[in-house]
């Protein structure tokens, strides 16, 4: 089966798309962060929306939030502007602009909006963008040296296993990785990397040990700030995959267990994603408890002690 042909078939299989306004973010949120070093910032996370993303990657949950066509000029400088007035007070240190799709692609954010983008941006000391490795390159650089802060930029590498990075339909190998990395560190640009834990064709008892691996790559190739982010399903596509056992929903439990792997992994930051974590299988009994301790690792860096219930003995 082609790409495109694949393409087709997990559009095929999504639920209906809400229809999303051009004109207006479809979320933003203020939260803690730590950074190498140990310091905890406060970051201003910014949804955005725009085109989609071209990269038809079986995980993805991010095209529900995204509009058909290309980012209209003065869209994005339209949201960002109301987010930003929105949050006055909120004295950020940075500032994330997610936009569903890859920040350097011209028909997600249009060149002539990098201007008012950087000039909207410039009360930040860094910001974070999100991008696909393949379109990491002088753009790139040329965005850096058009803001006042200093960039960072979000790459999913997902999984370094062979079988499955092949089967995600995302269209990168490890070779275009490093290089957009390598590309990254010689411009002075900070690496964030996005990790999958519970990926499609690893089988679960494999899941975590891929997941560590996976980090230790990101770690190993310059990555200043790691997130494992536990694959949702919803989109349909994952759910082919789950009736055919290609997939097994990740748990509240492995994704501890990676956590307490890789939480002390220097130089870099090593956090686990925990948006919308109540969605994965848990007892109710020891949850919340179990969920405040990953946040505060998250914090902090340090290990503590895992959670003992007494009424499930989890």
């Amino acid at each position: 089966m082609t790409s495109s042909e694949v393409d087709r078939r997990i559009r095929a299989l999504r639920p209906p798309k809400a229809r999303s306004d051009p004109y207006k973010a479809h979320a933003s949120l203020l939260e803690q962060e730590r950074r190498p070093g140990g310091t905890v910032e406060q970051s201003l996370t910014v949804f955005l929306t725009g085109a989609e993303c071209p990269f038809t990657c079986s995980f993805c949950d991010l095209w529900q939030w995204t509009i058909d066509g290309p980012t209209p000029p003065g869209a994005l400088t339209t949201q960002l502007r109301s987010v930003i007035e929105s949050n006055r007070e909120s004295r950020a240190d940075r500032i994330k602009l997610y936009n569903a799709s890859n920040f350097f692609d011209p028909r997600a954010v249009p060149p002539e909006d990098w201007d008012d983008i950087a000039e909207l941006t410039g009360p930040f000391a860094a910001v974070t963008v999100e991008s696909h490795a393949s379109t990491v390159n002088s753009r790139a650089s040329d965005f850096a040296r058009a803001i006042p802060g200093r960039l960072e930029v979000a790459v999913g590498l997902e999984t370094i296993n062979p079988r499955a990075g092949a089967q995600l339909n995302k269209r990168l190998d490890l070779a275009r990785f490093d290089s957009a990395a390598q590309f990254l560190g010689d411009n002075e640009i900070d690496l964030r990397v996005f990790v999958l834990l519970g990926v499609p064709y690893i089988p679960a008892e494999e899941s975590l040990e891929w997941t560590v691996r996976t980090v230790e790559y990101a770690v190993r190739r310059g990555a200043s700030v790691v997130s494992i982010i536990p694959v949702r399903g919803g989109n349909g596509e994952l759910e082919r995959l789950q009736s055919l056992g290609d997939f097994v929903p990740p748990t509240l439990a492995q994704l501890e267990n990676a956590l307490d792997a890789c939480v002390q992994m220097k130089p870099a930051v090593v956090t686990a994603d925990l948006w919308d974590i109540n969605r994965f299988s848990a007892p109710d009994c020891c949850r919340q408890s179990r969920v405040a301790r990953m946040n505060r690792m998250n914090l902090t860096g340090q290990q503590e002690p895992r959670i003992v219930c007494d009424e499930c003995r989890a």
